[in-house]
């Protein structure tokens, strides 16, 4: 039989647009599998020539979903520009916004867009698998994620002003302090909250046996992994070190500062993606894949010191000896990260320091040079500024997480269709697994497509029978 391509476009119940090809072979076998990201944004170069002090609530805005994960690693970025240390109370207040940013976002990741799989199955009708679909077949699950996401937004509303896109967080710390009013009501919330989580994770735990033959093969391989460690090595969110650990759980990096990235991550691009593929560099590319996020941090992590989450790390890592290898448990490990999130926030707004009013370091630019780094929902964030005499930003470069993560989704998606995927028979619930795949590591588009300098470009101008009949190349 000739060689054949199943393309799925658009990607579903992710943030951002992209498609994913999948080219068969002679014999009908799944031959290569891409993650083809197509939009592209170019934050880097559009911020060339503005000041730096504008830098956060600019990066605020690459994201609906993600605006405070940008807004926090921007401004510590110019916080090392003006070399200053930030109040203690503003570390506190940045802190509690970030763990806000990770509740919500894993409630939205877990209940809204990949619950309908977990819930109705990946082979269920497709016109009812959706958060609407779960509301009818799960009324009570459903309202738990709503009220979950809502309480994540809510408090960082309370605390930034507005929901999406706040521009409270500043260069030097915070631009107000917190209320006693909006403290109160958050903590008064967080009950509810943790009783949400605590009942999702023990159901979820009890339905992972009906899904052996997914953990198997959803991005389920040896690679490294990267995440934020505090200075015991334990679950981090905001400051610490770097940290990477290969498959078997040796630690290649020990707590590395965040400003040096650039030697030991490098930047590859392909063809037919807008989206970068970071790699380990001692290792080369592609070898040198790895993973972030929860799935990262809890493999990494060597305590988390809270009531409810130190057991379920625990468990966490019984699941395999070494790190937890496949891209399955990106969902369960959300689940442990929101309970220990609620538990993180908690303990810091029942901090006096936190109403205190000396929440923000004044200076101008002392350093033409800064990084910021923090963890977002989805993975370790990067943001590298250079700026001027004037203050005036000159260079920048921007690795978000799901960029972290593009290889391994690339080789994710290929294990999943090699194992589902039969040119014979094909069905949607196949062609779902190779969607699912991409949303266990809740990938944001939109935010992770920048480019450093120039991209590659290929367009094909291809007949309705498939033949090429013209292109244009651009190489970097």
């Amino acid at each position: 039989m000739p060689r054949q391509t199943i393309v799925i476009d658009p990607v579903t119940r992710i943030e951002g647009h992209s498609k994913i090809s999948i080219h068969l072979d002679e014999s009908g076998a799944v031959e290569e599998a891409y993650f083809h990201v197509t939009q592209f944004r170019g934050f880097e170069k559009f911020c060339e020539g503005r000041p730096f002090s504008e830098m956060p609530s600019l990066m605020a805005r690459i994201c609906g979903i993600c605006p405070v994960s940008h807004l926090i690693a921007s401004a510590k970025a110019c916080d090392a520009l003006m070399a200053v240390q930030i109040p203690p109370a503003a570390v506190k207040l940045r802190r509690v916004l970030n763990l806000a940013q990770i509740i919500q976002s894993h409630a939205l990741s877990f209940f809204h867009l990949s619950s309908p799989d977990l819930l109705l199955g990946l082979d269920s009708d497709p016109a009812k698998r959706h958060i609407f679909g779960i509301l009818e077949a799960h009324p009570t699950l459903a309202k738990d994620g709503i009220r979950l996401r809502q309480f994540g937004q809510q408090v960082i509303e309370w605390m930034a002003g507005k929901r999406i896109h706040p521009a409270w967080v500043v260069p030097g710390g915070v631009s107000a302090p917190l209320s006693a009013e909006h403290r109160d009501q958050t903590l008064a919330g967080i009950p509810e909250a943790i009783e949400i989580a605590r009942r999702t994770l023990d159901w979820f735990k009890g339905i992972l046996p009906k899904f052996k033959e997914e953990i198997d093969t959803f991005g389920n391989f040896p690679s490294l992994y990267m995440s934020l460690v505090d200075a015991d090595g334990g679950w981090e969110h905001y400051d610490g070190g770097v940290r990477i650990i290969d498959s078997s759980g040796k630690i290649l990096t020990f707590q590395s500062p965040g400003s040096d990235y650039p030697q030991y991550i490098g930047e590859a691009v392909e063809p037919w993606s807008y989206l970068k593929f970071p790699f380990y560099k001692p290792l080369g590319y592609p070898q040198g894949l790895y993973r972030v996020g929860p799935l990262a941090r809890l493999n990494i992590a060597q305590r988390c010191g809270t009531t409810h989450g130190a057991p379920e790390l625990t468990q966490f890592k019984e699941l395999q000896k070494g790190p937890v290898s496949s891209s399955f448990h990106y969902h369960l490990a959300r689940l442990v990260e929101i309970l220990i999130s609620l538990e993180k926030m908690e303990k810091l707004l029942n901090d006096p320091e936190i109403l205190s009013p000396h929440v923000r370091a004044v200076a101008g630019a002392n350093n033409f040079e800064g990084v910021g780094v923090s963890e977002a929902p989805r993975g370790i964030l990067f943001h590298h500024y250079k700026i001027n005499e004037e203050g005036l930003i000159t260079w920048a470069n921007l690795i978000i997480a799901t960029g972290h993560n593009n290889l391994a989704m690339n080789f994710g998606i290929l294990q999943v269709a090699q194992h589902f995927v039969k040119a014979k028979k094909l069905t949607e619930g196949m062609l779902n697994r190779v969607e699912a795949v991409i949303r266990t590591y809740d990938p944001c588009l939109s935010c992770s497509t920048h480019a450093l300098g120039r991209m590659p470009l290929l367009v094909q101008l291809v007949s309705k029978e498939g033949e090429v009949l013209d292109q244009l190349q651009r190489n970097e």
